[in-house]
């Protein structure tokens, strides 16, 4: 599989591994910046902080975690990663587990971006 890195508003994304009900990435998200807020219809995720401080909300819960510390974000649940430094990059890896880890599967509440909320089309 050839590893390439994606942009996106918020950093980037390197998918690292997919399999049959799994994909693994490293989220790389630019200091100051966030992920819209979403939630995911076919798919769970498992966060791991490999560097940095993240700012999670997951459902009505909001958490900081640092290096080695874990959440798990469940099927349907609202949630959203942020970077609240001002000069450190965050990097986690993500494990996407579910019938379907599309990058389509996403339905976005709110983005500081630009995009447009509700489903994301493919």
């Amino acid at each position: 599989m050839q590893k390439k890195r994606v942009a996106r508003p918020w950093g980037f994304y390197t998918v690292l591994s997919v399999g049959k009900g799994f994909k693994v990435k490293m989220v790389e998200v630019l200091p100051g910046h966030r992920l819209s807020l979403q939630r995911h219809k076919y798919r769970s995720e498992h966060w791991v902080v490999v560097s940095g401080t993240a700012k999670i909300t997951n459902g009505r819960n909001t958490l900081f975690l640092e290096h080695n510390e874990s959440v798990y974000i469940s099927q349907t649940t609202l949630h959203r990663l942020e970077n609240p430094e001002k000069r450190k990059l965050l990097k986690i890896i993500e494990v996407q587990c579910g019938e379907y880890t599309g990058e389509d599967d996403i339905e976005r509440l709110d983005d500081d971006h630009g995009r447009p909320v509700g489903k994301v089309k493919s």
